[in-house]
């Protein structure tokens, strides 16, 4: 219980120095994308708090880590200087297109795995790296949707996300086929996966093709928001699926008893999903990326925005 709170400060204090990064170079542009949603932007608190919280959490970060192994310090110091990097200037990574989307899963699937395995053992094996690419891979494709909620602010301010650039068609297929890998490798490192994983995964996997398929189809803010979080409903129902998987198998668990949870988990996913794709997230108050008012004073880049956000 100790060297798994010990690995938890490291990845929660990395997790917090990255958001910390992120809001302090995103200041402008989440007052347009998440109006009364960032601390940052809503003056709750000042740049230097934010700035004392980032070099706190990556200290933290450093010192928990080095509580662990050698291998763990490097893995943390590697995701505090990628996360750095993408949000604040000269490098600015999150400016680049799909190189950001590339990075970005790095930190935040990478590093966390690479904790977990470095807090217990030394080593890594060749099943451990093949299932974190899987997991890279489909967070490739969950981030990249993220893009739709945040077009305006992105297009107004030069920032050139994959969907600014190629629109929604080419990001809805690149975000289809990063599903398809992902969950491909996922269930090729897994030992011996069971006919009840593999149905429910390939399930959850044809939702979140189907959804994406309508995703691509018409543009709509709160018809992306409600299909955008269906999928990552999705998301969220494959990872505990294969902990599920992981966890009974290594627990020695009867057959019935976890074909039982592994159904129970694949019908509480689709339920969720469909409730989602219905309804939408209903703690949303504001869709910080609709038109603008007509009576709304023109600004130079809105054409622009208002174009990559209807592609």
């Amino acid at each position: 219980k100790v060297l798994l709170a010990r690995a938890l400060v490291v990845v929660c204090a990395f997790l917090l120095f990255s958001v910390a990064c992120n809001d302090l170079a995103d200041e402008a542009i989440d007052r347009v994308n998440l109006p009364g949603q960032r601390p940052l932007a809503t003056g709750a608190l000042g740049r230097t708090e934010f700035a004392v919280i980032g070099v706190v959490a990556g200290v933290v970060a450093l010192g928990a880590s080095a509580t662990l192994r050698w291998q763990a310090l490097v893995v943390t110091a590697a995701g505090l200087a990628i996360s750095a990097g993408y949000s604040l200037r000269p490098v600015r990574l999150a400016d680049r297109g799909a190189v950001a989307a590339v990075v970005l899963p790095a930190c935040y699937v990478g590093v966390p795995y690479l904790i977990g395995i470095f807090a217990a053992r030394d080593f890594v094996r060749p099943g451990d790296l093949f299932l974190l690419a899987g997991l890279y891979l489909g967070f490739i494709g969950r981030i990249l949707l993220k893009d739709f909620r945040d077009v305006r602010g992105d297009a107004l301010f030069g920032k050139r996300t994959f969907l600014v650039r190629h629109g929604r068609r080419w990001t809805c297929a690149l975000s289809a086929c990063c599903w398809t890998a992902g969950t491909a490798a996922i269930l090729a490192a897994v030992h011996r996966p069971s006919a009840a994983l593999l149905a429910a995964q390939a399930g959850c996997l044809g939702g979140a093709l189907w959804l994406l398929r309508r995703l691509a189809a018409a543009p709509g803010a709160r018809r992306d928001e409600c299909l955008i979080s269906a999928i990552a409903v999705i998301g969220r129902g494959m990872i505990v699926l294969l902990l599920a998987h992981l966890s009974m198998t290594e627990a020695g668990w009867t057959s019935w008893h976890y074909n039982l949870v592994i159904a129970a988990l694949g019908v509480l996913t689709a339920g969720m999903a469909a409730s989602m794709a219905r309804n939408g997230p209903i703690t949303r108050t504001t869709v910080p990326f609709g038109p603008p008012a007509a009576s709304a004073p023109a600004h130079p880049l809105s054409a622009t925005a208002d174009r990559a956000a209807v592609r």
